[in-house]
């Protein structure tokens, strides 16, 4: 852990672009909570997920009864986390963004976009944000967009990519009249993570702050140097002539409005599993990222996976919260299949508890192969954490799959061209070593205060979903093989549980419509990374109630 102020040109620059005034006002709504609204990806800008509600409870979950379904008419990779915003739920596919009734599903209206499909990437988008009566989104192509959301006109686009390649899959988080967004494409030869922040009625990038170095020159060594846990510059590609590449972002982000700062997942560093070429520690590739939410410039962060050759992204918006105790924690987790704790306070770590299959963790990878666990698809992807206040427990749902990954010669590596697949993985049909021989999910539930494991669930498949928990004392969570359950949060008994005909693989979200509490669940996600025995129904918002 670290903390020390950015070298402009090896990790981020500001980009004076308007005057723009951030009030720190911690207030409820200020931090994305109305209490029957689902306003922001993970519900609050502090991402716990926890809904206020308990009309749905103990009691009468197993009565929940399907209330109505919005059919998009297409199989795609639907991994929207949805929005509702008084009466309405907005959502996004990878070329649509749409609005419904959130009582009845009946359609307000439909933006369609003729948004290409870029290989090597995959067509995902995995929600929009909501500011002032804007919606705003990213799309393949490397764009933002912004909507009226009366209607579903676009008011302007921003392009935020440097590279043939990158994408723009995440979920904004948007606030105090700015958009917080980033790139994918960290496993590109070349593909550099940045973070920017853009004005929400114009679309101008007010900041751009780079995730990696811009390049490997002396001011990464400054940068290095400027706290006393890091003693060496963090990436010596300059010794080699290989272009630093990764720490993108592809899922959401964290924002705590009292302080103003801003809290990215940052990916891996490339190429992903041959290290030699990547020699240090590769900052801040596999960090937790505390950024100004006003200017761009870097506060804090913690390295989770220091020089990662796993692909074990730090993929998930981390949680802000106050324990039980009173402890204020970050609680984050990754494909690694470890849930961290760390006192916002100190800076320290607190705990780090295995939440999937872990095995030959600090194995070298060699030519021959190697089999680790959790593999490039394992442990926790884009939906990250969830907290409960009433029983002080962390959720997250996880994957248990393995894989194994055999390393390319040196020369395969060093001859990939700029802005292609860059693993250095010796199989050109599978670049990121997404195949296994294992195919589960889990549902921990652990103490925020000790690490310890309270309960846990194994499901038949990958656990991807959103994880909800409620005042009602239930959690919500789904599976890609299409179950969607419901748990008592104390003790991890199942109380309710659905079958889909699709993966239930984004958003599962609950929220007040006309004096009722609802639940939506996201399913129809089809994905080249979870392909083995997932369902392939169309795309599907099904509302459950009474």
């Amino acid at each position: 852990m670290g903390a020390y102020r950015m070298p402009a040109a090896a990790l981020g620059r500001a980009i004076l672009g308007t005057a723009l005034s951030l009030a720190l006002a911690g207030t409820a709504a200020a931090q994305g909570s109305t209490g029957t609204d689902w306003p922001s990806y993970n519900r609050t800008l502090t991402s716990e997920r926890y809904v206020p509600l308990a009309e749905i409870n103990k009691t009468n979950v197993a009565q929940l009864k399907q209330i109505c379904v919005y059919d998009l008419g297409q199989q795609t990779e639907f991994e929207t986390g949805p929005l509702v915003i008084g009466d309405t739920l907005y959502g996004t596919s990878e070329m649509d963004i749409f609005a419904i009734d959130a009582n009845t599903c009946q359609e307000k209206w439909r933006t369609h976009e003729d948004i290409p499909v870029r290989a090597p990437h995959f067509a995902v988008n995995r929600g929009a944000a909501y500011l002032d009566g804007k919606l705003f989104r990213g799309t393949q192509t490397g764009y933002v967009f912004a909507y009226d959301a009366s209607n579903g006109k676009k008011l302007w686009q921003t392009k935020i990519i440097n590279l043939q390649g990158e994408t723009v899959p995440a979920a904004p988080i948007a606030w105090n009249g700015l958009v917080f967004i980033g790139n994918a494409g960290g496993d590109l030869k070349g593909g550099k993570g940045r973070i920017y922040a853009l004005d929400a009625n114009t679309g101008k990038i007010v900041w751009e702050t780079y995730l990696v170095p811009a390049a490997p020159d002396a001011e990464d060594v400054q940068a290095a140097k400027a706290t006393a846990k890091v003693t060496v510059p963090t990436w010596k590609n300059s010794a080699n002539a290989m272009p630093i590449s990764g720490g993108a972002t592809w899922t959401s982000y964290t924002l705590d409005a009292q302080k103003g700062l801003l809290y990215i997942p940052g990916g891996n560093p490339a190429p992903d599993y041959a290290k030699g070429v990547r020699p240090g520690n590769n900052l801040f590739a596999g960090s937790v990222v505390v950024l100004d939410a006003k200017t761009g410039a870097l506060k804090r962060f913690w390295q989770l996976v220091p020089q990662d050759f796993h692909d074990w992204d730090v993929s998930a918006a981390p949680v802000l919260l106050t324990t039980k105790k009173g402890t204020h924690l970050l609680a984050d987790a990754g494909k690694n299949g470890l849930l961290y704790g760390i006192s916002l306070d100190s800076g320290k770590k607190l705990f780090e508890t295995a939440i999937t299959t872990r095995s030959h963790v600090n194995t070298p990878l060699t030519k021959a192969g190697t089999h680790f666990c959790p593999g490039s698809g394992g442990g926790t992807e884009w939906n990250g954490p969830a907290y409960d206040p009433q029983n002080n427990l962390i959720f997250d749902g996880t994957v248990d799959r393995c894989t194994l990954v055999k390393l390319a010669e040196d020369a395969k590596v060093e001859r990939v061209a700029v802005g292609r697949p860059w693993t250095g993985m010796d199989d050109d049909k599978n670049p990121f070593g997404i195949g296994d021989d294992h195919w589960a999910g889990w549902l921990y539930a652990t103490d925020a205060d000790s690490g310890k494991v309270k309960w846990r669930f194994k499901a038949p498949g990958p656990v991807l979903s959103g994880i909800t928990p409620t005042q009602g004392g239930i959690v919500f969570a789904g599976d890609m093989n299409g179950n969607v359950y419901a748990f008592d949060a104390d003790n991890g008994k199942l109380l309710w549980q659905q079958k889909f005909d699709g993966a239930v693989g984004g958003g599962l979200i609950s929220y007040a419509v006309g004096g009722k509490q609802r639940v939506a669940v996201i399913s129809g996600t089809i994905t080249q990374v979870f392909a083995l025995e997932a369902p392939k129904g169309n795309a599907k918002i099904t509302i459950f109630g009474f």
